[in-house]
């Protein structure tokens, strides 16, 4: 794959993510307000729930942010499309549905 075709998937990549990180931001904060505004209601547990899903999906995308970040700097160092355990290439086919793929798909299916 070209540098330009993986800075274009990656910048792609970047921006869908940074709009759910700061979407899901924001539902994680209205979530928090409304287990606030509901002390001592019947189930507690509901909001807390919610609060403890939005978590995990708020380290997820900046897991995924961090990810790209690592591709980009690969990009920048002339080892972009490679894995980074191995050296091997990654499929463009591979770095098409994933630009920030790491490994090739046999070394992640053993991970």
């Amino acid at each position: 794959m070209d540098d330009a075709r993986a800075k274009q998937l990656l910048d792609e990549e970047r921006t869908r993510v940074e709009s759910l990180l700061q979407d899901s931001e924001g539902a994680a904060a209205s979530d928090r307000e409304a287990v606030d505004d509901a002390q001592g209601q019947d189930d507690p547990a509901e909001g807390l729930t919610a609060q403890a899903g939005n978590d995990a999906v708020l380290a997820s995308l900046r897991e995924r942010l961090d990810a790209i970040g690592r591709a980009e700097q690969r990009l920048a160092d002339g080892a972009y499309g490679r894995s980074v355990r191995s050296g091997v290439p990654i499929p463009d086919e591979r770095l098409e549905a994933d630009p920030a793929a790491e490994l090739t798909v046999e070394e992640a299916s053993e991970a």
